[in-house]
């Protein structure tokens, strides 16, 4: 491990949060921030909210609801302009989100009903900077040879891919593509912790021969090789996340490695049909540079 590498990461987040606030007004995308941090966008979210424990756009928002209370007390500006440069479209937009924050309304503040105490943050809607957890998981980098592969396209909650898995496990048994060298794959191509759910994109994928080719809605394509690093995640899949947590939270950051521009896939070791979930094994892999 690098202790050096780690805190080259918490430096180039440091510049993220500096640019935001110097940069409230402005789109900030998850592509424009990347670059400030020099992360590839595929990556910078998790490590964003690995170290500030608040996903990008809560971070984003809040910072400007907070400036919004200020111009609130401070100044005569009309709601519907500070709840404009707060980034909502709409004053009801605003009053709602100001809500679920501070349980208060914008015309609270401006009226004094506060009467002078503090006004904090509803606890769920704090930064908090949260330790990364329990969680140590063994991580071996290995270079991968490309993987050849057909997939099912999915979108919405990831929860939902097995029926693409169980459609392309049939499709491709009666094409007897099926064998016991075949990997089961997933690819997942956003973060949940930013995606909508009803727009997460992934793919339930098999690898596959040279001989196999796209059929219908099937999709036959690459896993690109390269360096990866691999860890095993033993138990649910609901559990997933906290270990995506700790390896851009913990290890990435002391690795010496940085992320590659391409998406995470998991390989699974067994079924959900015939083994416990505690037994659960998943492999993760995040592609490096």
């Amino acid at each position: 491990m690098d202790p050096g590498h780690d805190e080259t990461y918490r430096r180039r987040v440091l510049r993220v949060l500096l640019y935001i606030e110097e940069h409230l007004d402005d789109d900030l995308t998850r592509d424009r921030l990347a670059a400030v941090a020099c992360f590839s966008p595929y990556h910078f979210h998790r490590i964003f909210t690995a170290f500030t424990g608040e996903p990008l756009h809560k971070y984003i928002r809040r910072l400007r609801l907070e400036r919004a209370v200020a111009r609130l007390v401070r100044s005569t500006q009309p709601v519907t302009r500070i709840a404009f440069e707060a980034g909502f479209e709409t004053h009801e937009a605003f009053s709602r989100a100001f809500r679920q924050a501070y349980d208060l309304s914008p015309r609270d503040v401006r009226s004094g009903a506060t009467n002078g105490k503090p006004i904090f943050l509803h606890p769920e809607q704090s930064l908090h900077l949260k330790p990364i957890g329990e969680t140590t998981m063994d991580v071996r980098v290995e270079k991968l040879n490309p993987k050849r592969i057909a997939f099912l396209r999915h979108v919405g909650p990831y929860a939902g891919i097995g029926e693409k898995f169980q459609r392309l496990c049939a499709w491709a048994g009666s094409k007897g593509a099926m064998g016991p060298d075949t990997e089961v794959l997933g690819v997942y191509h956003d973060n949940p912790e930013v995606t909508p759910p009803e727009k997460l994109r992934s793919d339930a994928t098999l690898t596959v021969d040279d001989g196999v080719t796209a059929e219908g809605d099937v999709q036959v394509g690459e896993i690109a090789g390269g360096p990866y690093a691999i860890a095993t995640h033993k138990g649910s899949y609901a559990g997933l996340m906290e270990s995506y947590r700790w390896l851009y939270g913990v290890w990435l950051p002391q690795s010496g490695h940085d992320p590659a521009d391409a998406p995470c896939f998991e390989k699974y070791l067994n079924s959900p049909e015939d083994t416990a979930e505690d037994d659960l094994l998943t492999e993760i892999h995040v592609p490096l540079r």
